[in-house]
């Protein structure tokens, strides 16, 4: 089932960059906010196309996550960046960097060192809320520093609402593995479980957040982030709450945590390599338009 898993992790990478590209399009060519942001949204046809192909995304992640552990899923999921970057330069009608490339690449390369060295097992399906609290806790506190960070205008409010994005996709994902599993023992266990009305609050709350990331900022800036912190806090989730772990000794932990720090530099640089450009609204911070294409994920 590991083949199976790692297919449709990659395929839902695909699916989500495309919807990355087209919503961010979109959103930055309005300088409404708020609820007047999403009006504005749902009148556009590109939009829509990428808000469904998001969604039928999400649906290829949730059946990898059915077949594969979040250490494994997850992290695959980084390579959504490699089909993004260099799509949303094409359709922005600009050229991507061999800098940004290359850290794209290196990014993706520390990635596969973490799968190879971490060896990551499954561990369970489900868990009682008691073993939740302490890392929802911590996912309220992450949120809470991102949207202070979004205070900020231009730049600073596109990395901001992007922190907020992949932490509360982080856990839409564990959650999901979650629901998913309950699934076998009927729809009353569904709509009696807490897990599915949380999955259905914070997918809301992600999906708010990624678009007006997108809006704020250009997907240099915004992608990058959200896209590294998703699994991060999905893979902490897997870890502390459904107890699977990474099978790693001696020199493997070495090349894990090396992997990791590439990873945050490969962000860090992505994030600073993102200039966005005033478009003809007045929202400061809001960035060039990207053509047309078309998290959550919902």
């Amino acid at each position: 089932m590991t083949g199976l898993a790692v297919a449709l992790s990659l395929l839902a990478a695909l699916m989500f960059a495309i919807a990355a590209v087209a919503q961010q399009r979109e959103a930055s060519t309005t300088d409404a906010h708020g609820t007047r942001l999403f009006l504005s949204l749902v009148k556009n046809p590109r939009w829509w196309a990428g808000t469904v192909t998001d969604n039928l995304g999400y649906l290829v992640q949730a059946g990898a996550l059915a077949v594969g552990s979040l250490l494994l899923v997850q992290p695959l999921l980084v390579t959504t960046l490699l089909f993004a970057l260099p799509l949303g330069a094409r359709y922005a009608g600009r050229r991507i960097t061999r800098a940004a490339l290359a850290w794209a690449v290196a990014l993706t390369v520390s990635l596969g060192v973490f799968l190879v060295a971490g060896n990551p097992d499954p561990g369970l399906d489900n868990a009682p809320f008691r073993e939740w609290v302490t890392t929802l806790a911590c996912c309220a506190a992450a949120i809470l520093a991102g949207l202070v960070i979004a205070r900020r205008p231009g730049r600073g409010r596109a990395l901001g609402l992007a922190i907020v994005t992949g932490v509360l996709f982080g856990l839409v994902s564990a959650l999901t593995k979650t629901v998913t599993d309950q699934l076998d023992d009927g729809v009353g266990a569904l709509v009696g479980s807490w897990e599915t009305y949380l999955l259905v609050a914070v997918g809301i709350g992600g999906f708010v957040a990624q678009q007006t990331a997108f809006q704020a900022g250009s997907l240099e800036i915004s992608f990058p982030a959200a896209t590294v912190l998703e699994p991060v806090t999905a893979v902490v989730l897997g870890m502390a709450v459904l107890q699977e772990h990474i099978r790693a000794d001696g020199v493997e932990w070495v090349l894990i945590v090396v992997s990791a720090l590439v990873m945050v530099a490969a962000t860090a640089a992505l994030a600073r390599a993102g200039v966005p450009t005033t478009t003809t609204g007045t929202a400061e911070g809001t960035a060039a338009p990207l053509p047309p294409t078309t998290t959550p994920r919902t």
